[in-house]
């Protein structure tokens, strides 16, 4: 239906996470239409941001500087690792503006039906930095999700031993939800994290 150039171009853009047929159809023709300087500053983007990005070499968020921006903020508190699963939840938990200790991005969770060990994420990059006195908290905030939760629980149980604390962030019903639409599992979270008030 289309030229080889073409086809290869809507294929590229089919590769990207949550790019349908019509919607990389849609993209390719938008960069066909825009004028060259479009197609080339894209290009460049593209280009400089694999060259420049990199990971921390302390925590794995994603930085142009090593260490981070975060991990060479020494406002921060150095007591509190916060575990993460990728980069965007760093992200989510900054927007918070209530977080103010470091990070440990593990980039994926234990997941046996994909064939994820611990061994393929920063599990023991973890473990190494926590051999530093100064730190007296681990937050788990993994997604709560199956892989999430075995995850959490496999870290919970490297951690104990060694004497730091090792909390879980909260799961339930989100501000603004209704009880009857929310789902046992939610609600039994819910139940499980209630606090005194």
């Amino acid at each position: 239906m289309y030229s080889e150039t073409v086809q290869k171009l809507i294929n590229q853009f089919e590769r990207l996470p949550g790019i349908g047929h019509k919607t990389a159809v849609r993209l390719a023709f938008y960069i066909l239409e825009a004028p060259k300087e479009v197609a080339e500053d894209m290009a460049n983007a593209l280009v400089m941001a694999k060259e420049k990005v990199k990971f921390c070499s302390k925590c794995f968020n994603i930085t142009e500087n090593d260490p981070c921006d975060i991990c060479s903020n020494s406002n921060r508190d150095e007591s509190v690792i916060c575990v993460v699963e990728n980069v965007k939840d760093v992200l989510a938990m900054e927007k918070t503006h209530e977080y103010k200790g470091y990070y440990h991005v593990l980039h994926g969770s234990i997941s046996p039906m994909n064939n994820i060990t611990a061994g393929d994420i920063k599990i023991k990059e973890l473990l190494q930095r926590l051999s530093d006195d100064k730190i007296k908290e681990v937050i788990l905030a993994t997604n709560p999700t199956v892989e999430g939760e075995a995850t959490a629980m496999y870290i919970s149980r490297l951690i104990k031993p060694l004497g730091i604390t090792v909390t879980r962030i909260a799961h339930g019903i989100p501000v603004g939800g209704d009880l009857e639409y929310t789902d046992e599992i939610t609600l039994i979270k819910a139940l499980e994290g209630r606090r005194e008030m």
